[in-house]
């Protein structure tokens, strides 16, 4: 039972501390648009998204209107569009004309992204794969709204070095095709990506999905950091833990809500709550300043893992007795250029790529949304995403690498990305060589502990 204290407790988190729904995400299955002409697939893609999707934003604009939550998002994720098109494309520019109709529909159905032009190759690439890979830099520069990810590794086959050496080519790449190197900004690389992550650039509709389902992606961590400010300072780790989980339940419950009422409305299965603390740009939206509640001067002091680990561990125990089906990501995310506190943190000294990759170990998603010297090499990128993937594969867990070199940028210098992606200092990379590493083909084979059959 509901009572009026938790009513007007909700309100608060949503006109004081920034308590938002981030994304409600239609995943749409594009296997039966697949045709031996280019033309009838991407007929076929701009038919079924804006036949299913067609009211995605209204009713998200309903809920939050009638609920009093905010839908900050609405979004369509598809199967991995290297899947889609392994019939009838030939060349890379075959691709892109995917990648058009997808930036196309999305801007019919008035979303802000559609993601899933993607390839997985955690073990190898079919030249679907290799194809669709090549096409980003042009797809990108082509595309407002499309988001790109290619899953390089997980702990049940081991890293593709071949596919990681490439993307750090494709990073390079793209970086210099589009304005403010934000092409990058729109490209992930994943170990271990999950089949229903409503969350951008990650998001694609795996193949073991139903043929459309509705996932949504909460937020709060201004409502972490209200709360521990006003309750939990000088106090236990015990009691600190136990704040933390009940504030992601109730984070977590009005996800919930929002997520039943969204699938009622649309006709189209709830599929998972993703119970992440995305952070934006807004003061008081940080994930940075949790950590100094917790007791940081800075993130990047030590006990900055720990603390981290900590938070994480916590949202997912309160997030997972706040609905049956948790999903996507789920923990804490460290953007860099989207959390005001991290880019603070970068700009004092306290925070560098290394103490980040530490971070990661123990949190949600990876490396996100660093901004890098435009010189960096296709080389140090690879090896940068290669040990992310390692982290994520021995650690069964799903970690990512947004980089971004921008073009003409040096350490020290901003880049300026608007809206919810923010702005980012320019970040130092080690200046030693992993190019014969890099060289080397094949790829890592999984860790011992995969093999569980």
């Amino acid at each position: 039972m509901i009572n009026i204290s938790e009513v007007i407790e909700t309100n608060r988190m949503i006109l004081e501390e920034n308590l938002d729904v981030r994304t409600i995400t239609m995943g749409v299955s594009l296997l039966d648009c697949a045709d031996a002409s280019v033309k009838k697939t991407c007929d076929n893609i701009y038919g079924k998204l804006t036949r299913l999707a067609k009211d995605l934003v209204k009713t998200g604009n309903d809920i939050g209107r009638e609920f009093g939550v905010p839908v900050v998002n609405k979004r369509v994720s598809i199967t991995p569009a290297a899947i889609v098109g392994s019939a009838c494309c030939k060349k890379p520019a075959d691709f892109v004309k995917i990648a058009k109709t997808l930036d196309r529909a999305a801007k019919t159905l008035g979303i802000n992204f559609i993601g899933g032009y993607s390839a997985i190759v955690s073990k190898g690439m079919t030249p679907a794969d290799e194809l669709l890979i090549r096409s980003i830099p042009e797809a990108m520069a082509a595309t407002e709204r499309v988001c790109s990810s290619v899953n390089v590794g997980s702990t049940k086959t081991g890293i593709d070095m071949d596919a990681v050496r490439l993307m750090g080519e494709i990073v390079k790449e793209t970086a210099k095709k589009t304005k403010n190197s934000i092409g990058c900004a729109k490209l992930v690389v994943l170990c271990n990506a999950p089949d229903d992550n409503p969350f951008m650039a990650g998001a694609f509709h795996g193949v073991s999905e139903s043929d459309a389902v509705v996932n949504v992606g909460v937020s709060g961590p201004g409502v972490v950091n209200h709360v521990l400010k006003n309750t939990c300072r000088g106090e236990s780790f015990e009691t600190l833990c136990e704040t933390i989980k009940r504030t992601a339940f109730k984070i977590t419950r009005v996800g919930q809500l929002v997520a039943q009422e969204a699938s009622r409305r649309l006709g189209v299965p709830f599929g998972i709550i993703d119970l992440s603390l995305a952070p934006t740009p807004a003061v008081g939206d940080s994930v940075a300043d949790i950590l100094k509640e917790i007791g940081l001067e800075q993130p990047g002091a030590p006990g900055t893992t720990a603390a981290l680990a900590l938070l994480n561990d916590q949202v997912k125990k309160g997030g997972v007795m706040a609905s049956s089906y948790v999903g996507g990501l789920s923990g804490a995310f460290i953007p860099v250029s989207e959390d005001q506190g991290m880019i603070d943190a970068v700009n004092a000294g306290a925070l560098t790529i290394e103490k980040l990759e530490a971070m990661t170990c123990v949190c949600s998603v990876g490396l996100d949304m660093i901004a890098v010297p435009g010189a960096t090499s296709a080389a140090t990128i690879s090896g940068i995403i290669a040990d992310e993937a390692a982290i994520g594969m021995v650690n069964q867990k799903t970690t990512a690498v947004r980089i971004i070199p921008v073009a003409g940028k040096k350490v020290g210098d901003t880049i300026e990305f608007g809206g919810l992606l923010g702005h980012a200092p320019v970040m130092p990379v080690s200046n030693f060589s992993c190019d014969r590493l890099i060289a080397r083909k094949g790829r890592i084979p999984a860790p011992i502990h995969s093999f569980k059959n």
